[in-house]
């Protein structure tokens, strides 16, 4: 088969996008494995369907790099939302994306006709252990002591549509995220896995990150991951509630604030290149 695809970033949060709405895709757990591969294939850190819903504006299917499907993905319904935007299939404001973890609602800024930025509405954070899920009986896991592997951490716990481990160090860049990300991910406390997320304080409107995502490993940006940060840092006292907090990343920055009603991020959303491949 001859497959049309985008290849999209937002925050260097790079995947492979196929327009559903004109083409079927089949088996995209095998070919997210194929197509993300950086040697022998498209390269990504995975695969997003975009494709049609009878509840919102579009749906969102996205697929890890070890072709599991993931819930959300804070980067990815960015780049969905400019590809609609853009293309016309949804030439509005305000974007409605069906995801696993529920409706998704956009907000389009836009720079000479195309979407530029997008402000993704994620709803209220999970703080509740046995929701995210976490396997410890306390009623939330707010600097909770565990020991990773032999060392002592504590962890913060949150659910931003996927299950997010947020520790807070001294130093992010003395933190080696590819060797101890795996042992957080597997670890039995998690039923479903978990992506992990080192964080610095720099001050209380600035956070930097780095995240080790489960089925992918470390990668330049994690949209649920950064507003998990920002949850987090409000649950520990570093960051104050309905404040815009900048979370650096690898890949860029992302603005996130936490209010009593919901979570907001907005970042960028940009097209790398456009092309076909044969499968």
């Amino acid at each position: 088969m001859k497959l049309d695809f985008i290849k999209m970033q937002g925050c260097g949060n790079d995947y492979i996008y196929f327009d559903c709405f004109s083409q079927k895709i089949e088996d995209p757990e095998n070919l997210s494995i194929k197509l993300s591969d950086r040697h022998y294939g498209i390269g990504g850190d995975g695969i997003i369907l975009i494709c049609p819903s009878d509840v919102a504006d579009a749906k969102m299917r996205m697929f890890n790099l070890d072709g599991t499907e993931g819930k959300m993905c804070g980067n990815g319904i960015r780049c969905v939302g400019k590809y609609l935007y853009d293309t016309g299939i949804c030439k509005k404001k305000e974007i409605s994306i069906e995801t696993l973890s529920g409706i998704k609602f956009l907000e389009v800024t836009e720079r000479k006709g195309k979407a530029k930025f997008l402000t993704v509405d994620m709803g209220k954070p999970e703080l509740k252990p046995e929701l995210i899920p976490v396997d410890i009986k306390e009623e939330r896991i707010v600097n909770y002591p565990i020991k990773i592997n032999d060392n002592l951490y504590h962890i913060t716990c949150v659910s931003m549509g996927n299950p997010h481990c947020v520790v807070f160090c001294a130093n992010i860049d003395n933190v080696d995220v590819e060797f101890v990300g795996p042992f957080f991910e597997r670890n039995k406390i998690f039923p479903e896995k978990v992506n992990v997320e080192f964080v610095q304080v720099i001050d209380k409107r600035t956070l930097a990150m780095r995240v080790f995502e489960r089925g992918s490993g470390e990668t330049l940006a994690c949209g649920t991951g950064a507003c998990a940060a920002v949850v987090a840092a409000v649950l520990n006292g570093h960051c104050e509630k309905g404040q815009e907090v900048s979370v650096c990343l690898k890949g860029g920055i992302l603005l996130v604030s936490y209010t009593d009603e919901t979570v907001y991020m907005k970042g960028n959303a940009k097209k790398v290149f456009k092309g076909a491949i044969k499968v």
